[in-house]
């Protein structure tokens, strides 16, 4: 839980994003740099980084995010960012393989995630008493 002011959350999300093309470039020292470069852009929106990981042509991240924050805008940025700074450090590998200007694919996947099963709440908002 994250308290704030006048609110107290639990917000997380699940990003996976992939490479253009499903291309393996996410090989060395890549994702490490980009595990560096996403923690800094979920700082910059006041979010924490909990988990980074992945394979060579996607990475999963899970972020815990403020509720003043859509969560598109910080998804956006770490897309953006996190593309910008690898193909600028390892512009010889990148270009090698055929990804030019572009790293990460246009699509991703975000999910919204917390400590109780959807089943749960649904039951819980269904059983909920409703004046009369």
């Amino acid at each position: 839980m994250r308290r704030g002011n006048h609110v107290v959350h639990n917000l997380h999300a699940h990003l996976v994003s992939v490479t253009r093309y499903r291309r393996d470039i996410l090989t060395d020292e890549i994702p490490t740099r980009c595990k560096a470069i996403m923690h800094d852009v979920c700082e910059s929106f006041g979010a924490e980084l909990r988990e980074f990981n992945g394979e060579g042509d996607h990475v999963h991240l899970l972020m815990h995010y403020p509720p003043k924050v859509s969560v598109s805008k910080p998804v956006n940025s770490l897309k953006g960012v996190s593309s910008r700074y690898p193909r600028a450090e390892y512009s010889g590998r990148i270009n090698r393989i055929g990804m030019r200007s572009v790293f990460w694919a246009p699509s991703h996947f975000v999910g919204c995630c917390g400590g109780v099963p959807l089943r749960m709440v649904k039951d819980y908002v269904e059983n909920q008493k409703r004046p009369t």
